[in-house]
């Protein structure tokens, strides 16, 4: 490749005149070739660009902030003891997965005894106030009938009347008093079948629905109180994006937004999960001072699970549109600031500084006010070492 032209000036044209013995010509303006590359394939291969466009889109702020993966709090649930007494058994481990219905935990309590034993109660002054019921309901109808046959006084048939009335109200009660019942002993038994040889004495705890065992404080023997907890059972596939933002960014950040974000701890080149955000808490973290922003999930790149932590970026309220570029393509070059465009030439790049004039700029992109239209290829990754190549031409030690 051939060195920039160099600039020529009215006083070289002078002295050739000179010594030709021609007259001068006018002076000609002082004009200076652009700055460009024409880099090779190994050269492009070895710098590994990446190739963006320029382009309109809607000016948005935005802002970069440390985020966290975090479990559903609607798909994460704690499960605590339903009664007074001592854990018998313990029938899973955190990271175990676990059905709807699944027995977890069993517990000897006195309490299910006394509430089989009402159970039975219940059925037994049930079946007596049916019975009861009939029997005021046959007489009733045998008063109504002698009644009829002026065999009977009215005060008879109102007595007989009144004492059905009374077996009908002892029965719905008797009924109310078998659900509740029946109602406990589900309760402590859980909805599900009951495996064979269950201890009678046994409340058992079941798994809310399919989920992962994340949390056990369970351990068999020990005596608990009600409300203690045993365990936390989590949907591990429902996760959210939880973003941590300063009070300047709150600012910037409304329901609704797109969040981008990376893990932590993978690759540079690892894939990029996106998230939309949902809610926004309207008080300050006291531990942190910051406020918390839940994403939902619209795109899981690999290895993302719940406590990993994350790089995110979030885009603030658009506004019109404008010409922007990724902010690390902007750069500068002997006091300008320049875009380099990138145009393929075979399996070689050509690359030209292009000048411009930046607007805006967030951690994410640059508004070009001026010097580059909206379409035109640009190199994104590899800037810096596309401007170094251009500034190696410029002074002289370019060639290939």
């Amino acid at each position: 490749m051939t060195r920039p032209m160099r600039r020529l000036t009215t006083l070289t044209l002078l002295a050739l005149s000179a010594c030709g013995g021609e007259s001068a010509p006018e002076a000609v303006p002082i004009t200076e070739a652009p700055d460009t590359a024409l880099l090779g394939a190994e050269s492009v291969a070895i710098a590994g660009f990446t190739i963006d466009t320029a382009r309109l889109a809607p000016w948005s702020a935005t802002t970069a902030a440390p985020a966290r993966i975090i479990l559903d709090p609607s798909r994460h649930q704690t499960l605590g003891s339903i009664t007074e007494g001592r854990v018998s058994r313990v029938l899973a481990r955190e990271g175990d997965a676990v059905r709807a219905g699944q027995i977890l935990v069993a517990i000897h309590s006195h309490e299910i005894m006394d509430a089989r034993s009402g159970l039975v109660r219940a059925q037994s002054q049930q079946r007596t106030a049916r019975a009861e019921r009939e029997a005021a309901e046959v007489a009733y109808g045998r008063a109504q009938r002698l009644l009829t046959a002026k065999a009977m006084g009215q005060a008879e048939v109102d007595r007989a009347r009144v004492m059905f009335t009374a077996a009908d109200a002892q029965l719905a009660e008797a009924a109310a008093e078998l659900e509740r019942a029946e109602g406990l002993v589900e309760h402590l038994l859980g909805d599900g079948p009951l495996p064979d040889g269950l201890d009678p004495h046994e409340v058992l705890i079941r798994a809310p629905f399919n989920g992962v065992v994340v949390e056990r404080t369970a351990v068999a023997g020990s005596v608990v109180l009600p409300g203690e907890p045993l365990l936390s059972v989590a949907d591990a596939q429902a996760l959210q994006l939880e973003v941590r933002l300063s009070d300047r960014q709150v600012g910037e950040v409304s329901v609704g937004s797109r969040v981008r974000f990376t893990l932590i701890g993978d690759g540079a080149d690892a894939s990029v999960g996106e998230a939309i955000v949902r809610r926004i808490t309207p008080m300050v973290d006291g531990a942190s001072r910051t406020t918390m922003a839940i994403g939902e999930l619209v795109k899981t790149p690999p290895g993302t699970r719940a406590e990993r932590f994350a790089n995110a970026t979030i885009d603030g309220v658009a506004g019109s549109e404008v010409v922007v570029v990724p902010v690390h393509a902007v750069q500068a070059l002997a006091g300008d600031t320049i875009v380099i465009a990138a145009e393929p030439r075979g399996e070689g790049l050509f690359l030209e500084a292009v000048r411009v004039r930046v607007g805006r700029r967030d951690g994410v992109h640059a508004e070009i006010v001026a010097g580059l239209n909206a379409g035109r290829p640009i190199v994104s990754r590899g800037a810096v070492t596309a401007r170094a190549e251009l500034l190696k031409r410029r002074e002289g030690g370019g060639d290939e």
